[in-house]
C-alpha cells in the first residue's frame, strides 16, 4: 500500500540513470558553496571542504546532494554567472567523480546549469520556479535532466518584506502549474517535474505552517513534491532557538510533511534525518510493515 498522498514516479536522469520517488521518501543533502548561507555560510567555500562534507553526508545515507553557488537567504546579494560557476563546478565534478548520488544544482541561471549538468550534475533546482529565466528549462532539456520548480514571491533581496496573499495554496499552486507549462514549452515534460512550495520563500511564519499542515493539496499538480524546512527561521521563531539549534524542530517539520505527502526532503543534518524519515515512512506505512 502507499502511502496517503504520495504516488509513485519515476523520472529519468542524464547518463541512462533513473531517481524513483514514492517508495520512500528522499533525503536531499544541502551543500552551500557560499560565503553567506544564512545556516554555514563559508564553512564549505572551499572546493574540497564541500566535497569532504558531500561525501559524508553520502556515507551518512543522502540519496541525493544539492549544490549551490549563490546565497538565496532573506537580504542576499546575486553573483555573477562567472563567479557562480567557479565555486561549484569544481565540486560537482569531484562529487560526481567520488559517487553515484544524484547531485542537482541549484541555481536560477541556464549558463551555470549548462555547466554543472556537463560537469555531472544530474537535476536542476531553481528557486524561481522557471520564472525568472525559461531558458534554465532549455538547459536542462539538453540533458534530458529533471527540474525542481520551487516558488518564491518576489526576489531573495525583498521577499520578506511584508508578503501577502489573498489565497495561499491556491496561489502557489497557480505559480507551480505555470512553472510546469513554462517546461513543457522548453523542452522538459511535465513527467520530469518536482515541485517545491517555497518555505520561507516570501512567507511569514503563518504562510509557512499553512503550507506544512496543507501539504497534500499540491498532490492535485501530479508532480513529487520536495520540502526545504531545514533550520529556517519560522522554526527559530517559533522555538526560540538560534539557527544551529534548530535540529528537532526540524525534525517536526520532516516528519509532519512526509505524513502530509512530501517525497524529497531537503536537509543540513542528513544522519538525523535518516532516523527521522525512516520512522515517518514506517508509520505511514504501517500496514506494509506488518
Amino acid at each position: 500500500m502507499n502511502r496517503p498522498f504520495s504516488p509513485k514516479y519515476t523520472l529519468k536522469l542524464p547518463r541512462s540513470r533513473s531517481l524513483a520517488l514514492g517508495p520512500r521518501t528522499l533525503i536531499m543533502g544541502i551543500v552551500n558553496v557560499t560565503p553567506d548561507s544564512f545556516s554555514d555560510g563559508a564553512r564549505f567555500l572551499d572546493a574540497t571542504a564541500a566535497v569532504d562534507h558531500a561525501l559524508q553526508m553520502v556515507e551518512e545515507g543522502a540519496d541525493l546532494l544539492d549544490v549551490g553557488g549563490e546565497s538565496t537567504r532573506p537580504g542576499a546579494q546575486p553573483v555573477t554567472a562567472v563567479d557562480e560557476a567557479r565555486r561549484v563546478l569544481p565540486v560537482i565534478e569531484k562529487i560526481a567523480a567520488a559517487s553515484d548520488v544524484p547531485v542537482s544544482i541549484d541555481t536560477t541561471k541556464a549558463e551555470v546549469a549548462r555547466e554543472a549538468l556537463a560537469a555531472g550534475a544530474a537535476i536542476v533546482n531553481d528557486v524561481t520556479g522557471l520564472h525568472g529565466d525559461p531558458a534554465l528549462a532549455r538547459a536542462a532539456a539538453e540533458f534530458s535532466a529533471p527540474v525542481v520548480a520551487m516558488h518564491i514571491k518576489g526576489t531573495p533581496r525583498a521577499m520578506q518584506k511584508n508578503p501577502a496573499y489573498k489565497d495561499l495554496i491556491a496561489e502557489i499552486t497557480d505559480y507551480l502549474r505555470e512553472s510546469i507549462a513554462i517546461a513543457e514549452q522548453n523542452g522538459v515534460p511535465a513527467e520530469q517535474m518536482i515541485v517545491d512550495p517555497g518555505i520561507g520563500f516570501g512567507k511569514t511564519v503563518r504562510h509557512n505552517l499553512e503550507i506544512m499542515a496543507r501539504l497534500r493539496e499540491f498532490a492535485k499538480l501530479d508532480r513529487p513534491i520536495l520540502i526545504g524546512t531545514s533550520r529556517k527561521s519560522t522554526i527559530g521563531k517559533i522555538t526560540g532557538k538560534p539557527v544551529d539549534q534548530r535540529l528537532f524542530g526540524t525534525a517536526a517539520t520532516i516528519a509532519l510533511c512526509i505524513a502530509n505527502g512530501a517525497h524529497i526532503v531537503r536537509v543540513h543534518d542528513v544522519a538525523e534525518a535518516v532516523d527521522v524519515v525512516k520512522m515517518a515512512d514506517a508509520i505511514c506505512r504501517w500496514k506494509d510493515e506488518l
